[in-house]
Order: structure tokens, then sequence, then C-alpha cells
């Protein structure tokens, strides 16, 4: 396991997103220290190629991890290579869409984003949200989540909570089911009080191990006997407190988001 790890965010505009987005997924790994740079406004293959030598050379072969958010095919191309650990955040969605809307994007930095103020505040706050509410973080501040996901650890909350707030403009709060949660069928009361606005996050024993044998290879916290129950566990709370469940397993992020989103009847906040 790495002790510590170089972490570049480079966009082709303000790098708001690639960081905010980066940062909401390196919080699962506390153990961890992470050496973080911001690369913005990259809009050319120079300036590109000029950020990959700083990066490589400030990182000196220990792989940094790269978290992109440019829409440029070619500059991404740049990036992606064999000396670091490369991350397209955008890429993924963008091709998916094209597919979608049977057109080709026009994959130009800036172009959104003729946002008015008050979209674009509520994605910044969005998004602020859900980091500072990640992992049961804040529970004290759920009354004001349009959304608390919950299940227990590795079942896919924080990406979906991720996906929803950034392209959503939902804030999207998550929670764990810890042991005592498991063991005493018992939800938080600031859970109960939110109750419909709280959606289960489910997935199947063998996902679950598979996620959890990659962390802890061989710890009884990865052991399939052990996701088998923790879901049993789940279900029950589930079923106790009448919260509509969500499989994740065999789904994109942006399809469970989606399905997250519909079991609570929320639509996505106007300018998304």
């Amino acid at each position: 396991m790495w002790k510590s790890k170089d972490v570049y965010y480079i966009s082709g505009n303000t790098g708001i997103l690639a960081k905010d987005m980066g940062k909401a997924l390196l919080c699962q790994f506390p153990e961890i220290s992470f050496n973080e740079e911001l690369i913005p406004f990259i809009r050319s293959e120079s300036q590109a190629r000029r950020a990959l030598d700083k990066i490589l050379q400030q990182s000196n072969g220990r792989y940094p991890l790269v978290f992109s958010t440019l829409l440029s095919i070619k500059l991404n191309q740049i990036f992606d290579t064999p000396e670091v650990e490369f991350l397209n955040i955008i890429d993924h969605f963008l091709v998916t869409l094209e597919d979608l809307l049977e057109a080709k994007a026009i994959r130009e930095p800036g172009t959104s984003r003729h946002l008015d103020d008050n979209t674009m505040t509520r994605r910044v706050n969005a998004i602020h949200y859900s980091i500072a509410h990640d992992d049961g973080t804040g529970t004290k501040d759920y009354d004001e989540a349009d959304l608390i996901i919950v299940g227990v650890s590795r079942s896919g909350k924080t990406p979906v909570s991720v996906f929803i707030a950034t392209q959503m403009g939902l804030k999207a709060a998550n929670y764990p089911l810890v042991q005592d949660d498991l063991t005493s069928a018992r939800l938080p009361s600031e859970i109960v009080r939110n109750k419909k606005r709280v959606v289960g996050l489910s997935t199947s024993p063998q996902m679950l191990h598979a996620f959890r044998e990659k962390r802890y290879p061989g710890s009884t916290y990865a052991n399939l006997e052990t996701c088998e129950q923790e879901l049993q566990q789940s279900d029950q709370i589930f079923l106790k407190y009448q919260i509509p469940v969500v499989f994740s397993n065999g789904r994109s992020i942006e399809e469970t988001a989606t399905q997250v989103a519909q079991e609570l009847d929320l639509k996505r906040q106007p300018g998304f």
C-alpha cells in the first residue's frame, strides 16, 4: 500500500470540478497522504506537454494520480501515459452521451458555461455539501440534504453522491451502516427524521466481496460471509424503516444515480 501519493488535477478551465471530484474520492483513503496540485487552463498541446513534463519531474517515477476534466481527446492522450495513473473524469460520460444523443460533442472548454450565477452557485453548493457530508460526516446537517444515501461500506455511495451533486445540482449526503447500526437494526435519529429523503443502496455479496478484497485482501471485512451477513442486516433495516432500495451491481454510476433520484421523485435543478 502507498503511504503517500502525488495527485494532479488538470483542466481546460479553473479545475474546480476535477479537484472537487478527486477530493471526494481520495477522502476514502485517510491512511494515505496525498500531495495535491491543480494545473488549470490547459488549452494547447504545448501546454499539456509542459504540464506532463512538470508532473513527471516532480513525481520522480512514483506513478502520480492525474484527474482530468479535459474535453480534448488529443490533450487527454498526452497525459494517458504508463508513467502516470490517469483518470479521465469527463470522457466516460461524454462518450455515453454521444451514443445516446447520436451526435458528436464539440469538446471545447468553457462553452458551459454560460451558466447564470444562480446555477453556478447551486452547483458549487451541492458539490461542497456532498464532500462535507461524505461517509457519515456532518449528520447534524442532514436536514439540509436533498437526499441521503445509506448502505454498507463499499456499496458505491460516494461516487453516486458525487455524480448527483455535480450532474444534478442536488445536495447528496451518504451514510455508511456501521456494525452498531447493523446489529441493532437501528438508524441514527438524524436519518430517521429525514426518512422521506433516504434511499438504501445495496449490491450483491459477490460484488461487495470483490470491492473489499481489492482494498483489504484476506480480511474478515472482505470475507464473502461477512458481506452476505451485512447485506442481509441492511435489508432488514431498509424493510423496518420502509426505505426504498436501489441495487448498484451491474449498473453504471449514472444509471444508479438516476434510479436513486427517481425513487425520491427528485428532478435536476434548473440549468443542469
